[in-house]
């Protein structure tokens, strides 16, 4: 390991793959991701989202690939994977990032919106490493980190397939670990709290909503995007390549409780 601080937490030379990356904290992670030196692949279903995102990635000097895909479906994932290898032969760290959460109460939720949770959630990270995996076995590493949220260690009300999928995520992040050690491919979860999202400030601006959850977290404070791509960057780089199967809170303390 080299003895220099900077280079531990640099993925220069390295090409990541991001799903998720047309907005919010998967457009974070990828930006982050580049300025520590890496090459891009982005999906989403935003065109003009995933072209944002590729403007940033392309501005600090580094390429980007941007997909366009819906993790809602088989295909969807199990095309990105493979255009991904097509154009760069392998992928060195996969953040499988996509998510969606449909919050209503167990009684009111239409089977339709646990499907679709457990399909973007979990079924894509899944088959997402199912294609970028056997390269990273062949070549001796690789780095997975998986988006999941404190929704899926503890029970939030209204998230039950949300929580379910993110708690899912969870421990399939644990057997990838088991698995894949042995080919030095390290794979963790990192599980926010409310995170300050163009989609999160318009979900939580409500102080009244707001203050409850915010009286549970022990910092008294949401998250940044930049927060958790810089934990993503962390898990990315040389610095952690002694961890692997675990699922990191970044919640302000919420857990502690």
């Amino acid at each position: 390991m080299t003895q220099d601080p900077l280079r531990r937490f640099s993925v220069e030379g390295k090409t990541a793959l991001v799903t998720g990356g047309s907005k919010g904290i998967g457009a974070e992670i990828a930006h982050v991701l580049a300025l520590a030196g890496a090459d891009i692949v982005i999906t989403g279903r935003d065109r003009t989202g995933l072209q944002e995102t590729s403007a940033k990635v392309v501005a600090v000097g580094r390429r980007c690939l941007a997909l366009e895909a819906d993790f809602r479906t088989v295909e969807g994932p199990v095309s990105a994977a493979a255009a991904a290898l097509r154009e760069f032969g392998a992928i060195d760290i996969l953040v499988n990032n996509a998510g969606i959460a449909r919050i209503k109460r167990l009684l009111d939720a239409p089977l339709e919106d646990w499907e679709e949770t457990m399909a973007v959630n979990l079924r894509a990270p899944y088959l997402m490493a199912q294609g970028i995996v056997p390269k990273m076995i062949e070549r001796g590493y690789g780095k997975i980190i998986n988006v999941s949220s404190q929704a899926g260690v503890i029970g939030i009300d209204g998230h039950a397939s949300y929580g379910a999928s993110k708690g899912g995520l969870n421990l399939l992040t644990k057997v990838m670990a088991l698995e894949w050690g042995p080919y030095n491919i390290h794979v963790n979860a990192v599980c926010p709290t409310v995170i300050l999202t163009a989609m999160g400030i318009e979900n939580w601006s409500d102080p009244v909503k707001a203050g409850p959850m915010l009286d549970k977290i022990p910092l008294r404070r949401f998250g940044q995007p930049v927060e958790v791509a810089d934990l993503v960057l962390f898990l990315a780089s040389p610095a952690s390549d002694l961890i692997t199967g675990e699922t990191i809170l970044i919640d302000g303390g919420y857990c502690a409780i």
